[in-house]
């Protein structure tokens, strides 16, 4: 708790707090004196032969004042004990002020002897600040230390006075060389940022001699710290999140172009896979939907909303997207399927601004399109911005040369490598599809590496995203059915899974849709993975189904798989049972997909189990697929809908608390029994009437008048 509470200070750039200790209160004078020589010799043994690449001199100066405190207290505790009892009271509050001082400068030493080389550059003035803080409280102690009141040898007076001169009005050192390197970095970010990517001996002589950055492994750990930094970052400090990105994007390139592929990360990876990715750009693309609100991100693209804005059905989508969807022809609302009333967009503001203060908290540049103005984007904003997207671009470049021709190890590692750089970015996705990196990472899909595999699925997956690369997966020979080998097959679950979620991402192109289902094996594959995949597997499962299921040919295909079946098996995960119901109601609105799920036994019980307990978006899917089983399943279907006997009261329920669509529904639900003609269909509560239908409620009826439209 302690070293949390220093680093996040040191972050903060204020003193630590003393809160975050609780001095010795209980302590005898003599346990109080040897308890303080213990820590204060550990001290001065963990670190005077400690290298310190950074902020040497002011850690060595700080030692040294550490060690005459020693030569104080091993005296003072080696000395009879009744000398001791008689420490006056001055001495005493000094001493335990000390316990306090002793476990900050070890704290600050250990940041200092174990951060990122690179991280101690980038706040060295903050850390020279603390160490400036550190000496004054020092001076502060010694001033009042009651020296003369004890009783001490010469010699070990002498060294204390002297540290009490030495040590009055101590002045701010900022080590000149470190500060150099400062410079020299934000430097390379400006040549990065401006296109001027040094030479390979320039970048050696820098990151290898001067920052003593000497191998791959510690160039992995360079990165890692960095984007450790970018997670924890605070909004009030500095360098921002997006100099920090830069910087990362920097040292990944020059960790390969420097030290190219080792062989011996492959085993480093294989030990590390399974352990919680850390940073920002470490996390797997599946972590970015947990760590941006879900709805944050657009539907369509599945990417952070720019330009939030609410179509007809009252669907928020990013204007771009919906923008595009349109234009291609579609006169549907992409996520329920609902026929568009129109095609006005109007700007969701509330949204946009819920997104912008999460974007200002998380240090997430944030630039809405209508104003955008290039003339005023500031240098500090726009150069790491391009330094990242440069360097991540050279990257690409070697990464790709590995794909091609490296060894398996070196693949494997590449593989990995454009995991990560493909998990955030557009830009990054653009161009390294652009650069080939699609027919490299499909022949990996069939990898006998568990490692490689996964890598290259989840790579497609985060190219996916791209609406641009999601034509050129499908085109890329035999790569659709390499995702789909890697669906029934793949090594490891999480490769499985993101298979699903290649296809779910590749089914929004309604295009698409048919070629997908097409595949041999695909939908049986998909409907496996709902019923026996972990929560996230079965999450990509159901919608990858719920967009095929919007394009009509394929419900034949779906009934033939008995993917309904395991859509009706679905409706009890609470999980995915929202998006179950909505693929129902899709597949039921055509006569054979009424056919097949009126002959599943408990499709009927679980929709209405879902319209009585289910969130709010699953019941206006649930009475909408009862809905759409009446309207298409004839006769039989909608007898066994009416039999229902909890029906009627949940129908009036949804008409006073449902959701808009839920109420249109409910009323719709209700106007088909009213023009039923078997008069024994109709339950009691249900009364014929010219302009109205009256559904019975416990304090008496309530009217739905006649013209209510139906979507």
């Amino acid at each position: 708790m302690a070293t949390a509470a220093i680093f996040s200070s040191m972050r903060r750039r204020r003193s630590p707090s003393v809160e975050a200790f609780l001095a010795p209160v209980d302590l005898s004078e003599v346990a109080l004196v040897q308890t303080l020589a213990v820590i204060s010799s550990e001290l001065v043994s963990c670190f005077s032969d400690k290298v310190f690449f950074f902020q040497r001199r002011n850690s060595r100066c700080l030692i040294r004042k550490i060690e005459v405190l020693v030569v104080l207290l091993e005296y003072l505790k080696d000395s009879e004990s009744g000398s001791m009892s008689k420490l006056p009271s001055t001495a005493i509050l000094c001493f335990k002020e000390l316990y306090l001082l002793l476990y900050r400068s070890k704290i600050l030493l250990d940041y200092c002897a174990q951060s990122s080389k690179l991280w101690l550059l980038l706040q060295n003035s903050s850390i020279s600040s603390h160490f400036h803080d550190l000496n004054q409280e020092i001076s502060t102690l010694l001033d009042v230390f009651p020296l003369n009141d004890l009783e001490l040898s010469d010699d070990v007076r002498e060294q204390v006075e002297l540290l009490q001169k030495q040590a009055r009005n101590p002045k701010l050192y900022v080590d000149e060389s470190d500060e150099g390197l400062r410079v020299k970095l934000f430097s390379l970010l400006d040549d990065f940022g401006n296109g001027r990517i040094p030479n390979h001996g320039d970048l050696r002589l820098l990151f290898v001699e001067r920052f003593w950055i000497r191998n791959s492994i510690s160039f992995r750990r360079e990165i890692e710290f960095l984007e450790e930094q970018i997670v924890n970052h605070e909004g009030d400090i500095e360098p921002t999140a997006c100099v920090l990105n830069g910087f990362v994007a920097i040292v990944r390139y020059c960790r390969f172009l420097l030290f190219g592929f080792e062989e011996d990360e492959v085993l480093f990876l294989s030990r590390d896979q399974k352990k919680p990715r850390k940073g920002l750009i470490a996390r797997e693309i599946a972590d970015t939907f947990l760590t941006v609100p879900k709805d944050f991100c657009c539907p369509i693209s599945l990417e952070l909303m720019r330009d939030p804005v609410i179509v007809s059905t009252g669907q928020t989508y990013d204007r771009s997207s919906i923008t595009r969807w349109i234009e291609e022809g579609h006169c549907t609302c992409p996520k329920t399927g609902q026929m568009l009333d129109h095609t006005r967009l109007v700007p969701n503001r509330a949204l946009r601004n819920l997104i912008v203060q999460w974007c200002t908290a998380h240090g997430v540049p944030y630039d809405p399109p209508e104003t955008r103005d290039a003339s005023a984007e500031s240098f500090a904003t726009a150069c790491p911005i391009k330094a990242a997207v440069e360097a991540n671009r050279a990257t690409a470049t070697l990464l790709i040369k590995q794909l091609a021709d490296g060894s398996q190890g070196a693949q494997t590692i590449a593989s990995r490598e454009i995991r990560l750089l493909t998990k955030t970015g557009k830009e990054n996705r653009a161009f390294i599809a652009e650069a080939g990196a699609i027919p490299h990472l499909r022949k990996l899909l069939s990898s006998s590496s568990p490692i490689a595999q996964e890598n290259s699925v989840t790579a497609m997956l985060n190219l996916s995203i791209h609406d641009k690369n999601k034509r050129l997966i499908i085109d890329e020979d035999g790569c659709l059915t390499s995702i789909f080998e890697v669906l029934k097959l793949g090594l490891t679950t999480e490769a499985r899974e993101n298979a699903a979620a290649t296809l779910f991402s590749l089914s929004a192109v309604h295009d698409f849709k048919k070629r997908i289902a097409d595949q041999e094996g695909a939908i049986e594959a998909l409907a496996g993975l709902l019923r026996v995949g972990t929560s996230r597997g079965k999450k990509d499962a159901v919608m990858a189904l719920f967009n095929l299921s919007t394009h009509t040919d394929n419900c034949a295909r779906m009934i033939k798989a008995r993917a309904v079946a395991e859509l009706v098996g679905a409706l009890q995960n609470e999980g995915v049972a929202e998006e179950a119901a909505g693929a129902l109601a899709l597949i039921v609105r055509q006569p054979i997909g009424a056919e097949a799920v009126g002959k599943e036994e408990m499709a009927v019980a679980r929709l209405i189990t879902m319209m009585r307990c289910g969130t709010p978006r699953g019941k206006e899917n649930a009475v909408a697929a009862l809905l759409e089983l009446c309207r298409s399943g004839g006769a039989a279907a909608t007898e066994r809908v009416l039999k229902t006997p909890a029906l009627a009261g949940l129908l009036q329920t949804l008409l006073f608390t449902g959701t808009k669509r839920a109420r249109r529904k409910a009323a719709s639900l209700a106007r088909v029994f009213h023009r039923c003609e078997n008069t024994s269909l109709h339950p009691s509560g249900f009364r014929n009437g010219n302009s109205t239908t009256n559904i019975s409620t416990f304090g008496g009826d309530v009217s739905v008048p006649m013209s209510l439209s139906v979507l």
